[in-house]
């Protein structure tokens, strides 16, 4: 259930199709997506999803046990110093040595990148408040995330990666790096897929939305599609029976009545949809498995 059908002739900064990896007890299941270029993609889903094993494998940072993985047109793995260069990271957990200083941490990462902006990264240290002379371990855990956006935008990346990016910063400083992330991908040949947790700054940012559940991708959509293919209804448990169960997602029952989360096209005639933003679309599909499409019911 991707709905992304595409364009013979859009250009995708991602392509992934079937990306499988096996572990003790958990299994990433033939995850498939594109990202168009120009775009944000957002990747919800509860901790032990499987965001961050993606994310990982993308990078070539795990093998994966089978499927494939295109970035910028090209193989993952293949020509690594070039994909290096044009893409910018910041996992979950950064690895920088703490006794490192945000100067320190410069100077390295200006041997790293030959496309090193170093202008453009003390920039992006004032525009960030990030105190330039205070060791990384000494950062709070919101500034270390800040100072890891700040490597990774300063090195002209074409793609940016971002695992969890924005949860350690508190609701302003967010709102600042998300217009900071809009204004990257003003430019057409810029993309970003973020992983995150917090789900309204996914819903503010993201051009496209995936959910993924247990190593398994629910869902994969435009955003601005999903209220136009889903929504909520409101109703006595009988009217339910006239749906096709196909087309509800989840669905509960209480001594008040009825709720269900349904495709749009199978509304009843006469029934007044309620708004279903995107957190609460996903907290039903995932309440919904393995009945998901299935019309499965929660008592």
């Amino acid at each position: 259930m991707t709905g992304q059908e595409g364009n013979a002739m859009e250009t995708y900064a991602i392509e992934v199709k079937d990306l499988t990896r096996r572990f003790p007890g958990f299994l990433l299941d033939r995850v498939s997506f594109r990202l168009p270029s120009g775009c944000i993609m957002g990747l919800v889903g509860e901790n032990g999803a499987g965001k961050s094993t993606t994310i990982r494998l993308l990078l070539n940072a795990l093998r994966r046990d089978s499927g494939e993985v295109r970035l910028l047109g090209r193989e993952a793995g293949a020509d690594v110093r070039s994909l290096r260069e044009q893409v910018g990271v910041v996992p979950d957990e950064l690895g920088l040595p703490g006794e490192l200083n945000a100067l320190e941490v410069g100077k390295i990462m200006s041997r790293v990148f030959r496309s090193w902006r170093e202008r453009e990264y003390t920039a992006l240290l004032q525009k960030l408040d990030i105190p330039p002379g205070k060791r990384f371990r000494e950062l709070s855990r919101g500034n270390q995330m800040k100072l890891g956006i700040a490597v990774a935008l300063a090195h002209a990346p074409r793609l940016l990666l971002l695992d969890e990016a924005t949860s350690g910063l508190d609701p302003v400083v967010r709102d600042e790096v998300g217009d900071m992330l809009l204004d990257f991908t003003r430019d057409e040949d810029h993309s970003i897929l973020i992983s995150s947790h917090i789900v309204s700054d996914l819903e503010k940012l993201c051009d496209y939305i995936a959910f993924l559940h247990k190593g398994r991708l629910l869902l994969c959509e435009e955003k601005d599609r999903l209220a136009e293919e889903y929504c909520i209804i409101r109703c006595a448990a009988e009217k339910l029976l006239s749906i096709d169960p196909s087309a509800i997602l989840h669905r509960k029952e209480g001594p008040y009545g009825a709720e269900a989360v349904l495709r749009r096209d199978a509304l009843p005639a006469g029934t007044e949809p309620g708004r279903l933003g995107i957190e609460e679309l996903f907290v039903h599909m995932v309440r919904g498995e393995p009945g998901a499409g299935k019309g499965e019911r929660e008592q």
